[in-house]
C-alpha cells in the first residue's frame, strides 16, 4: 500500500484552535473538518522536513506564517483508510493572530475549543493528532512561560479530559485509572494540576473556580462547560489588566522575567525604550529582550547590574508580573523582583505589578520552588546552596497592583483573597 506522509497543524489562540472545512478543490475528504494540513513532499515530489512542510502549509492555507510559534510536534502515526495509508505528523503552534486568509482548499473555518473535534465530521483520527500535542499535566513543568499562560494550559487539560468523558472516549485520557467515576477522576485531575506548580496562585484559583461552578451537577459536561468558560474569562482578564496598566506606563520602563500580561502591557504602551534583566536562573529575560527588539529600543543587562542601571539608564518605572499576590499585598515573583523593587523605591521609581486578580492567593502560604543546586555549584565543598525560583517583595515596595478590576489597594487585595478562599471549598 502506498504511504503518503502528511502534516496536521493545530493553530492555538487564546485557548481555541483553528479548524478548517475542506473544500471541493482538495482530492480527499471534501467537506470534512481538519487542521491545517498538507503533504510532506512538495509539489515536485521532493521530501521536506515535516516542520518546514507544516510552516509552508500554514502560509499557503491561512496566511499566518509570521504569527505562529511551534509549541511541540507529536509522534507520527499511521492511518489506513479506504485503501490509502497516511503517515501523519501532528504539530501544535501558538498563533498571535486570528486574521485567517484562506486559500481555495478551505470552504469554511472557525476558531473553537478543541472538543469540537469530537463532535464534527472530521478527517480520519483528527483527535489522535490533537491528542499527541495537547496540554497535559507535564506541560506545567514548563519554565519559560509565565503563570497566566500556564494556567490556561491547565484549564485546557481539564476541559479536554472532561470532553473525553462526556463522549465516552478513553483514548489519551489522563484519568483512566478511575474509569466509571468521572467526577472523582476529574476532581483528582484538578488536584494534580493545582499541585503541579504550588507557587502559582492563578492555577489554584482558576481550577477552583471551575470545580466550584461544576459542583452542583458533578458531571463531566458541567466541568467542560465551566473550563471552557474559564479559559475565555481568563484570557479577557489578562488582556484587560494589560490594557489598564499600559495607560499609565512611562516612556522608559524596566522589567524582568517573562510575563505574557507584562509583555502585552509594555507593547500596548509603546515605550521609547525598555531595560530588561537577563532573569537568571533560566535566563528567560534574554528571550523577552529579543522579542521586544523589533518594536522598541532594548537594553539587556545582568540581574546584578539592574539596581544600578535603573538610575543610570533613567527608568521611569519597573513593571513586573506576579506568580502570587499574598493577602497582605506582598508579591511572590521570579527571583530578582524584590531587589528590583527595593532599588526602584530607593531611586524614587514606581514599581508596578501587572496581574489578573486571579493571582491573588487565598492564603499567605507560598512556595519558592527551589531549583537544582548544581545550577549554582557542583563542586566538592560542603556548601548549602540557596537557588530559589521566586522571591517575596514587601507590599510597601510595590507602587501599584494593576488588575482587570483596576488598581487594588491592600484592603481590596485582602477582599479578593477571601473570595478565593470560598472557591476552595469544593475540595473540603
Amino acid at each position: 500500500m502506498d504511504e503518503r506522509a502528511v502534516v496536521t497543524c493545530f493553530l492555538r489562540n487564546d485557548g481555541e484552535i483553528l479548524l478548517c472545512r475542506r473544500s471541493d478543490a482538495v482530492d480527499s475528504y471534501q467537506g470534512r473538518w481538519g487542521g491545517v494540513a498538507g503533504h510532506v513532499r512538495d509539489d515536485s515530489g521532493e521530501w521536506r522536513d515535516p516542520e518546514a512542510a507544516a510552516r509552508a502549509e500554514i502560509a499557503e492555507e491561512t496566511g499566518l506564517a509570521d504569527a505562529v510559534t511551534v509549541v511541540r510536534s507529536g509522534e507520527p502515526f499511521r492511518v489506513d483508510d479506504d485503501g490509502r495509508r497516511w503517515l501523519v505528523h501532528p504539530f501544535l503552534f501558538d498563533c498571535d493572530s486570528r486574521a485567517v486568509e484562506p486559500n481555495e482548499e478551505t470552504a469554511d473555518w472557525e476558531w473553537c475549543h478543541p472538543p469540537e473535534i469530537l463532535r464534527r465530521e472530521t478527517v480520519p483520527r483528527l483527535w489522535t493528532s490533537y491528542d499527541r500535542v495537547r496540554p497535559r499535566v507535564t506541560t506545567l513543568a514548563d519554565r519559560t512561560h509565565g503563570s497566566a499562560w500556564l494556567s490556561v494550559r491547565a484549564l485546557e487539560t481539564l476541559r479536554d479530559e472532561a470532553a473525553l468523558a462526556v463522549e465516552g472516549r478513553a483514548d489519551g485520557r489522563e484519568t483512566g485509572e478511575r474509569a466509571g467515576d468521572d467526577w472523582a477522576a476529574l476532581a483528582d485531575l484538578a488536584r494534580r494540576l493545582r499541585g503541579a506548580r504550588p507557587s502559582m496562585a492563578v492555577l489554584e484559583n482558576r481550577l477552583n473556580r471551575v470545580m466550584t461552578a461544576a459542583t452542583d451537577e458533578q458531571t463531566p459536561a458541567a466541568v467542560e462547560r465551566a473550563a471552557s468558560g474559564a479559559i475565555d474569562q481568563s484570557v479577557d482578564a489578562d488582556r484587560e489588566a494589560a490594557r489598564l496598566a499600559a495607560e499609565s506606563l512611562p516612556d522608559r520602563v524596566a522589567t524582568l522575567s517573562r510575563s505574557g500580561t507584562v509583555d502585552a502591557a509594555v507593547r500596548a504602551s509603546d515605550p521609547e525604550a525598555v531595560l530588561v534583566a537577563a532573569s537568571r536562573p533560566g535566563g528567560e529575560g534574554v528571550g523577552v529582550a529579543e522579542s521586544l527588539a523589533d518594536a522598541t529600543a532594548v537594553t539587556l543587562t545582568s540581574d546584578a547590574a539592574l539596581a544600578f542601571e535603573l538610575r543610570e539608564w533613567d527608568a521611569g518605572a519597573v513593571v513586573v508580573g506576579a506568580d502570587r499576590v499574598l493577602p497582605d499585598g506582598r508579591v511572590v515573583n521570579k527571583v530578582g523582583t524584590r531587589g528590583a523593587a527595593l532599588a526602584a523605591a530607593a531611586a524614587g521609581i514606581d514599581c508596578v505589578v501587572v496581574a489578573a486578580s486571579d493571582k491573588v492567593a487565598p492564603t499567605g502560604d507560598y512556595d519558592l520552588e527551589p531549583r537544582d543546586p548544581a545550577e549554582l555549584y557542583d563542586g566538592d565543598a560542603e556548601l548549602v546552596v540557596a537557588n530559589p525560583t521566586f522571591d517575596v517583595t514587601p507590599a510597601d515596595a510595590v507602587t501599584a497592583v494593576v488588575t482587570e478590576q483596576g488598581t487594588l489597594s491592600t484592603a481590596e487585595v485582602a477582599a479578593v483573597a477571601r473570595a478565593h478562599r470560598e472557591w476552595a471549598a469544593w475540595d473540603e
